[in-house]
């Protein structure tokens, strides 16, 4: 997922001083991870088919062209228009992480290698103006996401598919990929470059939705992009700012296991500020009574208040995502190239400090692992630098000794001015304080956000301790250890993830391998043993995984929240 913009999943934290009010009608509670789908505390709780879904959000839903939105598992509201060969599970909880055919047949059929995967598009599927959907719409589709015009979707097809790294797309090479096969109109075959066994998981991107090539109106096509979902385009108002879905008339659900589709109609009201989102859902008036919200969470004083009020705290909706927020380090720069100097500020760290700053156990759970505690990233768990409960500054002070300074050491933390719980100035102080008392006094660096982003991405300039954070585009291992210790992912002159700068031949075979297995059940171990192995090296201190808590209106059914995502789907969502 790219970092610099936590998209549709960021830790939103609403402002602390707000009164909430509720209303006075009973609702069908949201489910949180693990609870069972489509039960609700209502007397009619079970969801119908009609009425609108309001959705309240503080960012638009700009660039509403499949090519250009960087999703998981096909997006929230992106997946209401725009089909792809393979979706996410729409279940709650762990079920929730599998992988499952949309356009396709299957998940994929690779050959021995998994380096070709063959897809086989289902039966009775059309366009909204009912022209039917061919492999060629789907690989005209994927073609368009390599122009330059437009740039912004996810990028591992260019890495991943023969002639990827060159292709420029249709509209300077129409000839199109030859690495893209379409044998005939329902058969579409991928040749990559190397081994890839979770091409699946990949193939849910919007990059993967079909795109009629006679409608395509280049950078103008998000105003009015032909669905192949449940819903159409029928208004885009101030590039996604609003946004208004009615029903397709031919999308056919017997082509479809995963979106409900109950509303008639979606109404997307953007540009709010958080504070007024989350009153706006708590008092459910007239059409927030129907209404949710995909990008703004609660904030920590607004669950205090929430606590006393068992009406609103039915109304909460529990989430987790697979995010880490972590300290990283960069060995090129002194006195992080000594492993004694990480492995100090590892034992010093106070996790319940860090957690408090991000707004309260509620909001946050303590990390000693890189991947997120999910069996789906294969999360093993490990804590080679114990800091307990509230550090162990005696252990860093020790460790100090060891490398060097037995007086203590001075160093300087970048961390972004952005208030978003995460990488802002209150978890940086925290950071400060705990290391305080192993004798390491620590400056605060504070830039604003695209400042920030633009070192701690810098091979040449990024510093040798800052916070940063990672959050998967899918639930699997790879999409959280290749892209920050891959070696061969280093990016010198560009956005460069790999933070502690880490080729290891021994880490980058072991990817290699893995990334063979095209059964995830037996590739996920094998990623939390290499995890638990670059543990060891002590090159990040994990801090904490957000926890997502949001409200929905009174009359909001069927609230499905998986692991996946961590956040409500809207595809299952009913008003009525």
């Amino acid at each position: 997922m790219r970092p610099s913009s936590a998209l549709s999943r960021r830790l939103a934290v609403a402002a602390t001083g707000l009164v909430l009010t509720t209303g006075v009608a009973a609702c069908a509670g949201p489910q949180g991870a693990g609870d069972e789908a489509g039960s609700g505390t209502g007397a009619d709780a079970a969801p119908r088919k009609g009425g609108t879904l309001t959705v309240l959000n503080s960012e638009a839903q700009s660039d509403f062209d499949p090519a250009r939105l960087y999703t998981s598992g096909g997006g929230n509201v992106p997946s209401l228009v725009f089909r792809t060969l393979t979706t996410r599970n729409r279940e709650a909880g762990a079920a929730g992480t599998e992988v499952v055919p949309d356009l396709a047949t299957d998940t994929g059929r690779p050959n021995k290698d998994a380096t070709e995967w063959t897809y086989t598009l289902k039966d009775g599927l059309k366009f909204e103006d009912g022209t039917p959907i061919t492999s060629a719409d789907v690989k005209y589709g994927i073609e368009r996401s390599f122009a330059a015009e437009l740039s912004g979707g996810a990028p591992y097809l260019r890495d991943w598919l023969i002639g990827g790294d060159t292709y420029q797309g249709p509209y300077k090479d129409p000839k199109g990929l030859a690495s893209i096969v379409i044998p005939d109109p329902k058969t579409i075959v991928f040749k990559l470059r190397k081994p890839e066994g979770e091409f699946p998981f990949v193939a849910t991107q919007t990059q993967f939705a079909p795109v009629p090539k006679a409608k395509d109106a280049g950078a103008a096509y998000e105003e009015h992009p032909v669905s192949s979902g449940p819903y159409k385009v029928v208004e885009n108002e101030n590039d996604g700012e609003r946004l208004v879905l009615e029903r397709n008339e031919h999308w056919d659900p017997k082509t479809d296991d995963e979106r409900k589709a109950y509303p008639d109609r979606i109404d997307v009201r953007s540009g709010l500020d958080e504070a007024v989102v989350n009153q706006r859902l708590a008092t459910s008036a007239g059409a927030d009574s129907a209404a949710v919200t995909t990008d703004t969470n609660l904030g920590p004083a607004e669950l205090a208040q929430i606590g006393s009020d068992k009406e609103l705290a039915a109304r909460v909706g529990t989430g987790r995502f697979g995010f880490t927020n972590y300290i990283a380090f960069n060995p090129k720069v002194k006195p992080f190239d000594n492993p004694k100097v990480r492995q100090a500020i590892s034992h010093a760290v106070n996790r319940t400090s860090v957690v408090n700053a991000a707004g309260g156990s509620a909001l946050a759970e303590a990390a000693t692992t890189f991947l997120p505690e999910k069996e789906a990233f294969g999360h093993q768990p490990y804590d080679h630098f114990p800091a307990g409960k509230t550090g162990d500054p005696e252990k860093a002070k020790q460790l100090l000794k060891e490398a060097g300074f037995p007086d203590g050491l001075k160093v300087t933390l970048l961390h972004s001015t952005a208030q978003n719980r995460a990488t802002s100035p209150e978890i940086a102080t925290a950071v400060q304080e705990a290391l305080a008392k192993a004798g390491i006094t620590v400056e605060l660096d504070g830039q604003e956000p695209n400042s920030f982003n633009e070192k701690r991405w810098s091979v040449k300039d990024a510093p040798g301790f800052f916070l940063s954070r990672w959050g998967a585009d899918w639930p699997a291992g790879s999409a959280f250890l290749a892209p920050i210790f891959d070696g061969r992912q280093i990016v010198a002159n560009g956005s460069n993830y790999n933070h502690a700068q880490l080729d290891d031949p021994a880490v980058n075979r072991e990817i290699d391998e893995i990334n063979k297995l095209t059964d995830l059940k037996a590739a996920a171990p094998r990623w939390g043993a290499l995890d638990r192995k670059i543990g060891e090296q002590a090159l990040d201190v994990p801090l904490f995984h957000p926890v997502y808590k949001r409200l929905v209106g009174k009359d909001v059914k069927n609230v499905v929240i998986s692991d996946w995502t961590g956040v409500l789907d809207i595809s299952q969502v009913a008003v009525r």
